[in-house]
């Protein structure tokens, strides 16, 4: 099937929606949770996809089959609690939902493989985009989410360190893309995961 065919479309499209939107989302309850109202101040409390949208990783979805949605904004400084911590469970929150949704897309596959076409391509491609959306958001590199799980973890003096690289992160992630090494990172952990979800729900 060609890539940007319309039947190919109809269930791309969706899925990355779906994946970007409940990424974003899970970020901005957490931080609300928290006692944070910033993402609700700036509207990203809500499952519209086009609050969420950020058009240079939206193609790099739709071309690559990972990319990037727009920040939701955090300020830690409203968490109750210890705010390291708290930044910590928000930076996972968005790989984690993508995790919940490819188990859930999964399950979906299996009810409907062999039954609708156009259903099993868009549970495929719902399964695929989370899990490269989950690994690709762990990379430890700014802006990702891995940086700010790894920032939280390690000792505070090393948070520093990740602030003056913050400005290269983008610069050192489209380099790696250049030379395929971002794939050579993504493509296993990906196919490992999937084997993992598909033991798990009988595939």
């Amino acid at each position: 099937m060609p890539m940007f065919s319309l039947e190919g479309l109809i269930t791309l499209i969706p899925a990355i929606l779906i994946a970007i939107t409940f990424h974003e989302y899970a970020h901005g309850k957490v931080a609300a949770l928290l006692g944070d109202p910033t993402p609700a101040q700036h509207g990203r409390l809500t499952l519209n996809p086009l609050a969420h949208l950020d058009p240079l990783g939206t193609l790099m979805l739709l071309v690559a089959r990972f990319g990037w949605a727009k920040p939701v904004p955090v300020n830690p400084f409203f968490f109750r609690g210890n705010r390291r911590k708290g930044m910590l469970w928000v930076g996972l929150a968005g790989p984690l939902m993508n995790l919940v949704l490819a188990y859930l897309a999964a399950f979906g596959l299996k009810i409907v493989f062999g039954k609708s076409l156009l259903l099993q391509n868009f549970f495929q491609e719902l399964l695929f985009i989370n899990l490269a959306l989950a690994v690709f958001n762990l990379i430890p590199l700014p802006p990702l989410d891995g940086s700010k799980i790894l920032a939280n973890l390690l000792p505070a003096e090393y948070t520093s360190f990740f602030m003056k690289i913050e400005a290269y992160g983008p610069i050192i992630l489209l380099v790696l893309l250049a030379t395929g090494l971002l794939s050579r990172i993504i493509t296993p952990t990906v196919i490992f995961l999937l084997q993992l979800i598909f033991v798990a729900v009988g595939i």
